[in-house]
């Protein structure tokens, strides 16, 4: 049974990486360290694993699995924890969902399926919305639905029939482009039964929340969410001032992390939490994922410094904001 059952997808949620050992085996202490890391930001609301994050796409169903058990062992008493259901099936869609109902989620996170590209997810929406439904029958979590940015983007009117006709549904995570992501948040939020919208716009975070985002989800919590939680304050609290200070002090995290090639992102990040001791290195991530070069982890490690993020966690990120309520 889930730990949180009335919780409603909110605020700042990292999504945590996976630490691996030299031959690609999850090395699960390094893994639980950093687990707890993030669950010990203040202002943290929930924590995400069996994501993009944590290589979820090279991880077989029992690695997620114990993934779950492992992450509901060390956080799950004092932090919802949000369950990436990744799959091109929507019958394994499903499975998933059950098992992270049953091993202590409190909310799914559902990425849309490869299979409905080529068109598929535009010219039949009817799959998009089948997909949705079918994972909802499975299990009655919270449900928030992964909003991508390019070919496999729920059309707006399909992505309201999900929220309509899915009573799970009660998020996205939304990773359009600032005109889209505004419509998106003006029109869940006028719906009928209020949908949030929590940001995943990492390289562009003060304007997107300043639209008015309920929150945020983002890979970029596994190394700054202290940041994101003084940022999404600030913003709430609509101290300019200190939102575009820290603003200032994201930009050099978000610019190395999501520099092209864009895939490398999580890469790029588990080598600043090695750099930042918060890790044991060296930083082992799955083929068809590949170590970076030296040339880059130095520009990383620049990057934390510019953005003054010290290796004994003591950075300074101002006076502190109250959240508004």
């Amino acid at each position: 049974m889930a730990r949180f059952k009335d919780y409603v997808p909110h605020g700042v949620i990292p999504a945590t990486l996976a630490a691996f050992d030299a031959d690609y085996r999850f090395d699960w202490a390094e893994t639980r360290k950093h687990l707890s890391f993030a669950a010990d930001v203040e202002g943290v609301t929930a924590v995400t694993i069996n994501g993009h994050a944590s290589e979820v796409h090279a991880c077989t169903l029992d690695e997620q699995t114990r993934m779950m058990d492992e992450s509901a062992d060390e956080i799950g008493d004092r932090m919802p924890l949000i369950c990436g259901v990744y799959a091109d099936g929507s019958h394994i869609a499903a499975d998933i969902a059950h098992m992270a109902d049953a091993h202590g989620a409190s909310a799914l996170l559902c990425f849309p399926p490869s299979s409905l590209g080529m068109g598929g997810i535009q010219r039949r929406p009817e799959m998009g919305i089948a997909h949705m439904k079918m994972i909802a029958d499975a299990t009655d979590l919270p449900m928030i639905v992964f909003q991508y940015g390019n070919e496999l983007a729920y059309p707006l009117d399909t992505l309201v029939q999900i929220c309509e006709e899915v009573p799970n549904v009660m998020a996205i995570k939304d990773w359009s482009t600032p005109q889209v992501h505004d419509r998106h948040i003006k029109t869940l939020h006028s719906l009928p039964r209020r949908i949030n919208v929590l940001s995943t716009n990492s390289a562009w975070l003060m304007s997107s929340l300043v639209m008015g985002t309920d929150g945020l989800l983002s890979g970029a919590g596994s190394v700054i969410a202290d940041l994101q939680v003084a940022l999404f304050r600030a913003v709430q609290a609509q101290d300019l001032a200190t939102a575009q200070k820290l603003a200032d002090r994201i930009y050099h995290t978000t610019q190395v992390f999501y520099c092209d090639p864009f895939g490398d992102m999580h890469n790029r990040m588990k080598e600043a939490l090695v750099l930042l001791g918060r890790l044991d290195g060296p930083a082992v991530v799955r083929p068809p994922l590949m170590k970076l070069t030296e040339t880059e982890i130095a520009r990383i490690a620049e990057a934390m410094s510019l953005a003054g993020i010290s290796r004994d966690g003591a950075e300074e990120i101002g006076p502190t904001v109250l959240a508004a309520e």
